[in-house]
Formats: structure tokens, C-alpha cells, sequence
């Protein structure tokens, strides 16, 4: 388990370099003593590790920018890919304060020849949410302009690169809205938003947060996160706490089956990363959310290895630090 003493981890994510992991996550210091406002303190660590295991942590990737910018509140979770000529890139939320006190979010990136030193291109957003495809803070349906969780991954196909991005539809009931958005590249650097890539349909969830597709055991899956506070009535009805969630995909880049997602953790865990170790198995990590107080908890948990049988992520053995995940209900969508 990853949990430096003073301060609290959230959300994650992974870049190999052939010989170590690198852990990138959101932390944010416990001085701040209710952990509900780490949101706002958020900053980019940086650790690495030969096992997934054990981490030693090294000098910080990443920090909010002076204002005014697109990153001057936090800069939230992302990803990193590296590009054929070798540069690193770090895609990050960048969060900044609207009237009102709600936060926009927009998407930014860095580059880095050594994923340690990493230098933000800008001084603006790569991308932002175009009313005309996703909701934008004005509607006054959600709590903040949710356009954030940028997942970077080359076409299938090898013709440039996809991301898939935490938004919501224009259109339908407010805890229904949760799309997969999408954005592509030639070069990483230039991006064009297009329309989501899953419908809101009624699948009951206001948000998929920091999304991840990959093929498991030869079938393609879209990860996400998603609390029962950001989920319909229908879902909280059936008792679900939220957490982690796993749906079928006709491909890495959809269709997505979202209202066939099926819950893989409760909210114990949450902010789930597929990540594949060095013998080439799959294995879930996910940050400790609830504790048995049903306080925020903090931490990355050890890898746990996975299944996936084409319906239903399975995890096979619980993290050492944390508790059991085997006894979890079946689909509660």
C-alpha cells in the first residue's frame, strides 16, 4: 500500500519505462484537516516502484499555476503516454474557480525526456467542453463543468491517438447524463473534441469518472468510477454504495454497454487503474475511499489480480492491506 503519512492520495495513474512503474497520484497535505477540501489543494506526485508493491517516492510531477489560468485552483487527475520520439507526455485536469464558487474544468498537458522534470505547454487548455456536444457549467444540472480524467491511448489502428474524457450530454435527467467524451490526435499536441463516445441513455449515472478501456482476457472492458451520491435514484435505490465498475465494449473505442455495467468494488475503493504487470497479467489498484467509520480513508492499495469473462470484472484476491473485495454483491444495475 502507498500512504505517506502526511498527506492524502487519491486518484492515479501509470506510465512503464521498461523497467520501473511509475506512479503518478493526486495528494493533497493533512494539515488541512477535513479531507473534503484536498480537492482544492491537489497536486501531481510522483513515485516508482519493480513491483507495484513497494514505492519510493521522488520529486513532485506537477502543481496549480498562478491565477489567473485554466490550472490555478488544482490540477486534477490524467494520464501519460509517450510519444515515438520519445517525449513523455502528462495529460492533467487543470481546475479553476467560476463565479459562484464551482470550478471548470478544461484538459492541459506537459512534457518530460525522463518522466521526472516536466514542463506544462500552454499557457491555456488543450481542451474544453463545447456546449453544443457537452454540458457546460451554465446549465445549472451539476455541481461543476465535469470535463476532466483525460485517458490517452494510440488508435488501435496506428493512426494517431484517442482520449477518453469524464463529461456529460446536453440532454436527459441530471443523474443520468455521464458520457464517455472523446478527443483525437495525429501529434498529442493538437486535439479535436468530438461527440461522446456512449449515450446517457438510463443508466443512472451522473458521472464516469476516470474512465479506462483495455482488453482483459482477449475482450475489451471500459473501467470507471462512479459514488451512489452521483448516481440516479433507480441506482441508490437497489443499496449500492458506489465504487468501482466495469462495463462491456465492442472495442477500445466502444460501443460501450454502460447500463450493463456490473459493480467491482464498493466504495472501499475507488478511482480503479487496470495495470498490466511485468509477466503480462492484468491486476486492479484502486485508492482506499471508506473506511469502516465511513471516513475518507486515502491510500493505493496493492495490485489485485483480475478476470474478465466478457460481462464481469472479477477480482481474485483481495489487496493484503485492505479489506476483502471476493464477498462483494453481484450487478446492482
Amino acid at each position: 500500500m502507498f500512504a505517506p503519512p502526511d498527506c492524502w492520495v487519491w486518484d492515479f495513474w501509470f506510465a512503464d519505462d521498461g523497467e520501473r512503474h511509475h506512479l503518478f497520484f493526486l495528494y493533497a497535505s493533512r494539515a488541512l484537516h477535513d479531507p473534503e477540501d484536498r480537492h482544492y489543494r491537489a497536486s501531481i506526485g510522483h513515485a516508482v516502484s519493480t513491483d507495484l508493491v513497494e514505492w519510493t517516492r521522488v520529486p513532485d510531477a506537477l502543481v496549480r499555476a498562478d491565477a489567473p489560468a485554466f490550472d490555478d485552483l488544482a490540477t486534477w487527475t490524467g494520464s501519460v503516454v509517450r510519444h515515438p520520439d520519445g517525449t513523455w507526455f502528462l495529460f492533467y485536469t487543470g481546475s479553476t474557480r467560476a463565479p459562484g464558487g464551482r470550478n471548470v474544468q478544461r484538459i492541459g498537458y506537459a512534457t518530460s525526456t525522463d518522466l521526472t522534470t516536466w514542463h506544462k505547454a500552454g499557457p491555456g487548455p488543450v481542451l474544453s467542453a463545447d456546449p453544443t456536444l457537452y454540458e457546460t457549467l451554465d446549465t445549472g444540472q451539476w455541481h461543476d463543468e465535469a470535463f476532466r480524467d483525460p485517458w490517452v491511448f494510440p488508435d488501435p489502428d496506428g493512426d494517431g491517438w484517442h482520449m477518453l474524457i469524464t463529461a456529460r450530454a446536453t440532454t436527459g435527467p441530471a443523474f443520468e447524463r455521464g458520457v464517455v467524451g472523446h478527443a483525437v490526435s495525429a501529434d498529442l499536441r493538437t486535439w479535436e473534441l468530438r461527440p461522446p463516445l456512449s449515450a446517457p441513455a438510463a443508466h443512472g449515472f451522473g458521472q464516469l469518472e476516470v474512465t479506462q478501456t483495455e482488453v482483459v482476457d482477449g475482450k475489451p472492458l471500459l473501467l470507471f468510477s462512479c459514488l451512489a451520491e452521483h448516481a440516479s435514484d433507480s441506482r441508490r435505490a437497489t443499496g449500492t454504495r458506489g465504487g468501482i465498475w466495469a462495463a462491456p465494449a465492442g472495442s477500445l473505442l466502444g460501443p460501450f454497454d454502460v447500463g450493463a455495467a456490473r459493480q467491482v468494488t464498493d466504495d472501499r475503493y475507488y478511482s480503479g487503474k487496470l495495470v498490466r504487470r511485468r509477466d503480462g497479467s492484468w491486476a486492479l489498484m484502486g485508492f482506499h475511499h471508506t473506511g469502516p467509520d465511513g471516513a475518507f480513508t486515502g491510500g493505493i492499495s496493492d495490485p489485485m489480480p483480475v478476470s474478465w469473462d466478457g460481462h464481469r470484472l472479477t477480482v481474485e484476491g483481495p489487496a493484503a492491506e485492505g479489506p476483502s473485495v471476493d464477498a462483494l454483491p453481484a450487478a446492482v444495475g
